[in-house]
């Protein structure tokens, strides 16, 4: 039978992975599991581990921080007030 769950997202595969580890399920046994769903479609071994890494270390999301847009920085408080004070030059 042909992996069911090909059409998948990144964050979905984090959190399958962030559920089996919280149940304490090993990340080899992860990544085994995920390949019978998901296929082809399937993250990386090595990105398992790195999840699971990262969930051990406190993280609780589940998007993908990679893809995430950087904040502008021109909102931080130091920009502004370096803006502030090259202007009074």
């Amino acid at each position: 039978m042909d992996a069911p769950l090909q059409d998948c997202t990144i964050e979905e595969q984090i959190g399958v992975v962030r559920v089996l580890w919280a149940e304490g399920v090993k990340p080899v046994e992860i990544h085994l599991r995920m390949l019978a769903q998901y296929g082809q479609s399937t993250t990386s071994q090595r990105k398992v581990y790195e999840w699971v890494e990262m969930f051990k270390s406190g993280r609780t999301l589940v998007t993908d921080e990679g893809r995430s847009v950087r904040p502008s920085t021109s909102r931080t408080q130091d920009h502004k007030s370096s803006r502030k004070a090259s202007s009074l030059q």
